[in-house]
């Protein structure tokens, strides 16, 4: 078959592997000028390592990236590493993931007693509660439930708040008290304190995964944006491409939801409403290069307190501060060390069209909270990315609104990160759904 592939990130490229080894004639069309969407880094001259647009990092629970390298052979250039992941709370910083023994278990225990402000009965009940969701064999029954609601009974309101509701808040803003449970449940349920990257960075692993996809024969085209899908009397789909058409027998699509009603003008109306219907947040990182250290207690990932959802009134004004060089060292990257302030906001937030410089100037003024000595000075490079759809918003009974990977429209496939609930978006999903879309277009197939 002539099969197209719409984006080039984890899914599209894990999925046109598949469908090469099973002999197929595979085209990638990828807007961006490399491959990775989300996942994909830039790099300066002066380093060895390329870095992220946007932070990412696996778990050793992630088996279908791990699993998928392994089979290209790139399994060993990636690193596992436990930083510390800290809590802000008053002018201090609290580790929650700080590796104090080799049992990983004593280790979280002797940080659940360190947290501040809530009593020693509250910190064993947030500790219980804890490790008692984690594991949960399958709680996708939770949906039914809000996280808010539920971790606020389970865990005592003291915990809650210094805890749970401000990620929540961070990550979900507004909508923080409507987010289902079992995306919580499964955020606990996958996480590990030890946290993996690739050698040379995720755009080295995604340009080595697209080298192995090239080498059995698919076509990646860089820069190529699809503008339209429409089905043919017999059964094919076409593909406008740089308004020319192409035919293909199968089209498999990993857009976001609402790029996909825009590509399809023929998708039967309670389909597309499921697409327009998903809520998804953008997602904006500010990432600094600077000459020392910022976060001097080794802090690689610090949770800010959670602003107030109707208000930008918070002395950090985006959700995570994230000291990678706390995690990778600095000679990787020149030398500098490596800052990212990165937020979830919905796309009609001020912070989307902000210019570059207004948006700098904004951020920068709050890490004096964290390091009374930071000054603007240290800055040697400063970059902005933002993406309109980065992270999906599951609301209760989330399942029942989730479109299915094989659309109403024969031979055309959608695996996109809304799909991959309960689990959170990232390159471990993309690819299991990649692949899982790839098996059912081969059952189609007879």
């Amino acid at each position: 078959m002539q099969i197209a592939i719409i984006g080039g990130g984890p899914a599209g490229l894990a999925a046109a592997y598949d469908l090469a080894k099973a002999g197929h004639k595979v085209t990638i069309y990828e807007a961006e000028k490399e491959v990775g969407g989300l996942a994909a880094g830039f790099c300066d001259p002066a380093w060895k390592w390329s870095l992220e647009k946007f932070y990412h990092h696996w778990f050793f629970t992630d088996e279908a990236i791990l699993n998928f390298l392994s089979e290209l052979g790139l399994r060993e250039k990636v690193i596992f590493k436990q930083p510390i992941t800290s809590l802000w709370y008053q002018g201090k910083n609290y580790p929650m993931d700080k590796p104090v023994t080799p049992i990983a278990l004593l280790s979280r225990a002797i940080n659940v007693m360190r947290l501040p402000g809530i009593n020693v009965i509250d910190k064993l009940r947030f500790g219980f509660i804890g490790l008692y969701v984690s594991k949960i064999p399958n709680g996708r029954y939770l949906e039914k439930y809000t996280a808010d609601a539920w971790m606020e009974r389970a865990s005592g309101k003291a915990a809650h708040n210094l805890v749970w509701r401000p990620m929540l808040i961070g990550k979900f803003g507004p909508l923080f008290d409507k987010v289902n449970m079992a995306w919580l449940w499964a955020r606990l349920n996958k996480r590990t304190a030890a946290l993996g990257t690739f050698e040379g960075g995720f755009q080295a692993a995604l340009d080595a995964i697209a080298d192995a996809v090239r080498k059995i024969g698919v076509e990646i085209c860089l820069g190529t944006p699809v503008q339209k899908i429409e089905p043919t009397p017999d059964g094919k789909l076409t593909l406008t491409v740089n308004n020319e058409t192409r035919t293909f027998d199968k089209v498999l699509s990993t857009t976001g939801p609402g790029l996909m009603a825009r590509l399809v003008p023929s998708l039967p109306d309670a389909y597309r409403q499921q697409l327009t219907g998903l809520k998804s947040l953008g997602a904006l990182c500010v990432v600094l290069a600077i000459d020392r250290q910022l976060l001097t207690d080794g802090t690689y990932w610090l949770n800010l307190p959670a602003r107030s959802p109707n208000k930008d009134e918070n002395p950090f004004p985006f959700l995570a501060l994230v000291e990678h060089t706390n995690y990778m060292d600095s000679a990787n990257f020149g030398g500098e060390r490596i800052l990212y302030l990165g937020d979830y906001l919905p796309t009609d937030h001020p912070h989307f069209t902000m210019s570059e410089a207004d948006l700098i100037a904004k951020f920068l003024p709050s890490l004096k909270n964290v390091n009374p000595d930071f000054d603007p000075s240290w800055i040697r490079r400063s970059w902005v990315f933002r993406a309109p759809y980065a992270q999906p918003v599951p609301f209760v009974n989330h399942s029942e609104h989730i479109p299915t990977i094989r659309t109403p429209i024969s031979g055309l496939y959608l695996a996109s990160m809304s799909q991959v609930y309960p689990w959170d978006r990232g390159t471990n999903y993309a690819v299991e759904i990649g692949r899982d879309a790839v098996k059912m277009m081969l059952e189609d197939s007879g």
